[in-house]
This record gives C-alpha cells, sequence and structure tokens, in this order.
C-alpha cells in the first residue's frame, strides 16, 4: 500500500529534525511526506524542505484542526495516510509499519498508535498516557459502544492513521472545529460500520506536562467541542462516567508513585478540569472576552 505521511507545524524548529530524521530511520520507506506549516517565522520550513519536497506553507489564521488536515490527506497519494503533530518521535524504526499492518483487515477505517510519555514529563501527565494508551491491542466497532461509550471513538492525530478512501467516504476532517476533528472521524467511521484500531506494537513518544490553568483551558474546549457536535454524547454516551474512572485512576498512580504531596494538586486539578468542561459546554451563556481567556485555543474564536 502507498502511504503518505501528514505534519501540520507551526514554530516547529525544535522538533522537526528529530522527527523526520526518525522517519527516514524506519523499516517502510518510499512513502510519502508532505508538511503543512502555518508561515512559522523560525527554520520549520527551511528544515521541512531538506527532506521533502511537499511543504505547503498557509496563512497562520486559516489553520485549522479538521480543515488543514481534510486538504492534507486529499492532496495524499497515499492509499493510507498517516497523521503526526510535530511534538510526537517515533519509538523505534517499527513505529509505521505497525500501524500499517493492521490495514490487512479492509474493514479497518482508522487506527492510532501508543503514546509514551517523554522523560521530563510530570506524573499528572505520565499518568494520562498510562490510562489513555495501554500495552493491549483494542478493535472497536459499533457493537462496543455499549462497553467502551464515546472511547469507541477514540483516535489521536498526534498518531493516527486512516485508509484514505474510507476518511473521504465518511466525510473526511470536519471544517472549523475547536479540536476533536480525530474523535468526530472516529465517531463517523464507527457509525458507518468500520472498525477503528488501537495497536499497542506501534508506539512514539508524545507528552504533555500540563498546568492547571492549562487543563482547564483544555477542557474548557472540550465542552465546547462536544456542545458543538452533541451528536457524539447522544450516539456513544457522555464523557462523566469516563472522567470518573480517570480521576480514580489517578489518585491511585499518585499513591503508587508515593507522590502523597501531589493530593492537594489533584484535588483542584480534576476540580478545574470539571469546572472548564461544564462552562465550555455552556460557553454561548458567556461574554467573548472570558470564553477567548478560557479557551487554549483562543485564535479559533475569531473565526466566528
Amino acid at each position: 500500500m502507498k502511504i503518505t505521511i501528514i505534519i501540520p507545524t507551526y514554530k516547529a524548529e525544535n522538533y522537526l529534525l528529530k522527527l523526520l530524521e526518525s522517519l527516514q530511520k524506519q523499516s517502510l520507506n518510499g512513502y510519502e511526506i508532505i508538511v503543512i506549516d502555518s508561515s512559522s517565522k523560525d527554520k520549520t520550513v527551511e528544515i521541512a524542505k531538506e527532506f521533502t519536497d511537499n511543504v505547503i506553507v498557509i496563512p497562520q489564521n486559516e489553520f485549522d484542526h479538521g480543515g488543514t488536515r481534510a486538504k492534507a490527506a486529499q492532496i495524499a497519494k497515499g492509499e493510507i495516510v498517516v497523521f503526526l503533530t510535530q511534538d510526537a518521535l517515533p519509538y523505534d524504526d517499527k513505529s509505521i509499519e505497525n500501524i500499517i499492518k493492521v490495514f490487512d483487515d479492509e474493514k479497518v477505517g482508522g487506527a492510532y498508535g501508543r503514546q509514551l510519555s517523554y522523560g521530563d514529563t510530570n506524573l499528572f501527565g505520565k499518568h494520562l498516557r498510562e490510562f489513555n494508551y495501554s500495552d493491549q491491542t483494542i478493535v472497536r466497532t459499533k457493537e462496543d459502544i455499549k462497553k467502551y461509550g464515546i472511547k469507541t471513538a477514540q483516535l489521536s492525530n498526534s498518531f493516527t492513521a486512516y485508509r484514505k478512501n474510507i476518511l473521504l467516504k465518511t466525510g473526511s476532517f470536519k471544517d472549523g472545529l475547536i479540536l476533536g476533528e480525530d474523535v468526530y472521524t472516529g465517531a463517523k467511521m464507527i457509525l458507518a460500520g468500520y472498525s477503528l484500531v488501537y495497536t499497542a506494537e506501534a508506539k512514539v513518544y508524545h507528552s504533555h506536562s500540563y498546568t492547571v490553568w492549562q487543563e482547564f483551558k483544555r477542557y474548557f474546549d472540550i465542552g465546547v467541542f462536544h456542545k458543538c457536535e452533541n451528536w457524539i454524547l447522544n450516539e456513544f454516551g457522555k464523557a462523566e462516567g469516563e472522567g470518573m474512572k480517570y480521576i480514580k485512576s489517578e489518585v491511585k498512580y499518585l499513591l503508587d508513585n508515593r507522590a502523597w504531596y501531589l493530593l492537594p494538586e489533584w484535588f483542584v486539578r480534576n476540580g478545574m478540569k470539571y469546572l472548564g468542561y461544564k462552562l465550555g459546554q455552556k460557553y454561548e451563556k458567556l461574554p467573548m472576552w472570558m470564553i477567548k481567556k478560557f479557551s487554549m485555543h483562543h485564535r479559533w474564536w475569531d473565526k466566528l
């Protein structure tokens, strides 16, 4: 199968060289690479052009989580399109090979790999990766909605592959989403009868050490996404149940790591995430100045 790897970038000079060098060392080769950059002022474009002729530069204000990826997928020559974010790094030389091989099953529309935390990630960031990305491969279909709920549609464009014809058939990535274009697409594929695969063998390093305020902003935007695309919750179930599993797992993780001193922060952090999510769902009742202050993707609101 022909493969295209797509990497959206912005101010990526501190990440991109390592990522592209790692892609050169993969066991699979001969794939197309498309870098689509949002008018970075650093050396991002210069670095990208050393590795591929397919470097597309767009105005920063035209970047859209879904729309930009959809445009890149449309021009991709590959039967399988693999998306990576600029801050992801393949774990070994088989990362691409391992995510591609699940498409031997023609019913697979999308697959995402395991994300491992970088060494300097804080305990909250490490737990997030371990909770969401286990060492067990899972195949999810429409029949699994009762079992997995909203996680049935889970994908992550930090490291996700799609069968291009199914991606296009199910509507590709929606333009105008604040975030969640991967989950939106996963939900469409599941409801159309295709399967999604979480493949634990395909691994990348990718993690964040968000502050409490950054967590609040991130969950505010998730609340906005669920409000705008409420059909996802209607079809797959509300997110609160999964949230309770998470916070119970997180406190156990902190105690297992003898980080009892982080319990006050755990309490505040999860309270702020819940508050952010609920405010995001009610964003229409808030003034715009407050929305922009609460939102991680504050430039998105300028497009409305």
